[in-house]
């Protein structure tokens, strides 16, 4: 019996170190804990009339919820690894009274106390397997702790690289170019750089799922009520006269397809056109689509 409680707790922590896996080194699998707690909290923020002080939130606090639920699974599992054989199969320093507190306390304590590196040494394994075993909660809560800054320094550059498509998307649509000046190879140049970023952002939503929870802030900024606009020189670059200008409108096109199936596989489930997903999008983000 003791050691089925043991293999559960082990459990528990495996389902955290493969959550941990999926969210930051294989983020491209659909699912996993880290998205259900973030979708949730976006679905709720929605609820809100409040929508852009607490929308802003959402990212930030969904970051640090996944990475506190991260911690504290990881705790609890191995709490209930050391649970069955405590006090038993450990060493207790002379004077020390964590002998008579309840076991589960203590190994909430030991297990807090391994996975922070801390080290106290009031509590020792005894066991040999033990010995072998509590050293590996150190070293996850050290792989923890690099994960979440890894985390942190990965999904801001996204975030940046979204929000200088938007910001150069609206200041292209406030100069309204018109069908003659795309017309030209500066035009090809335009659009096919527009492509480049299209495709970017597309890579940024699929490696780093959680941007999508992070809201924009003013409209300049968001890129669900400017996507419109780099779908409108698309179609300008197709009707063009020079070839080269076609061609670089086909792309953006291409590539604003591709964007709106990731937007819609992954997050909006509309199964609609990719007019009718950019729509959702800024729909979701509490803007309204413009293309002109």
């Amino acid at each position: 019996m003791k050691w089925l409680i043991s293999l559960a707790g082990t459990g528990l922590v495996m389902l955290t170190l493969r959550d941990l896996f999926h969210t930051l080194w294989h983020p491209t699998r659909h699912g996993g804990l880290s998205r259900l707690v973030m979708t949730a909290l976006w679905r709720l923020a929605r609820r809100f009339r409040a929508r852009g002080r607490v929308v802003g939130l959402v990212g930030p606090l969904a970051m640090v919820t996944v990475v506190s639920m991260w911690a504290f699974t990881v705790i609890l599992g191995w709490a209930i690894v050391y649970w069955p054989h405590m006090p038993g199969a450990f060493a207790f320093s002379p004077g020390s009274e964590a002998a008579q507190e309840p076991a589960l306390l203590d190994s909430v304590y030991l297990s807090l106390v391994t996975v922070a590196t801390l080290g106290l040494g009031d509590i020792a394994p005894g066991d040999g397997w033990l010995r072998l075993v509590s050293p590996l909660e150190a070293l996850v809560g050290f792989a923890l702790l690099t994960a979440t800054v890894s985390w942190v320094l990965e999904i801001y550059p996204a975030l940046t690289r979204r929000r200088v498509l938007a910001i150069r998307l609206a200041l292209l649509r406030d100069s309204a170019p018109t069908p003659q000046q795309i017309d030209c190879t500066a035009g090809a140049l335009l659009l096919d750089s527009l492509a480049t970023e299209v495709v970017r952002v597309r890579i940024d939503f699929t490696q780093y799922a959680e941007a999508y929870y992070f809201h924009d802030g003013e409209d300049h900024s968001s890129l669900a009520a400017t996507v419109g606009c780099a779908a409108l020189l698309s179609q300008r670059g197709q009707a063009a006269q020079r070839p080269e200008v076609r061609l670089a409108g086909d792309v953006l096109a291409g590539a604003l397809k591709d964007l709106a199936a990731i937007l819609d596989q992954r997050f909006l489930h509309t199964g609609g056109t990719a007019t009718e997903v950019f729509a959702a999008y800024a729909a979701d983000h509490g803007r309204s689509l413009t293309q002109s």
